[in-house]
């Protein structure tokens, strides 16, 4: 398996697991699952506070942008 599809199927299990056995109404404790599940991975990479603040703005935010719009254009065809 390629690795784009290995990151596609640790993607989709990491939101199974946030979002499993949770009503979908609640977003609010989903988003907040989700910056924890943020936060954890960019301190376990990134242990100095100021790179992994610096890493969710300059990288990950921009990443998640164009996931978006990406996904926004496939659904438009």
């Amino acid at each position: 398996m390629s690795e784009a599809k290995n990151d596609t199927r640790r993607a989709l299990a990491a939101a199974k697991a946030i979002v499993a056995e949770r009503d979908l109404s609640d977003t609010g404790a989903i988003m907040v699952t989700l910056e924890h599940t943020v936060a954890g991975v960019l301190l376990s990479l990134y242990p100095d506070h100021k790179s992994a603040a610096a890493m969710l703005n300059e990288g990950l935010v921009q990443g998640v942008e164009q996931r978006i719009a990406m996904h926004q254009a496939r659904a438009r065809k």
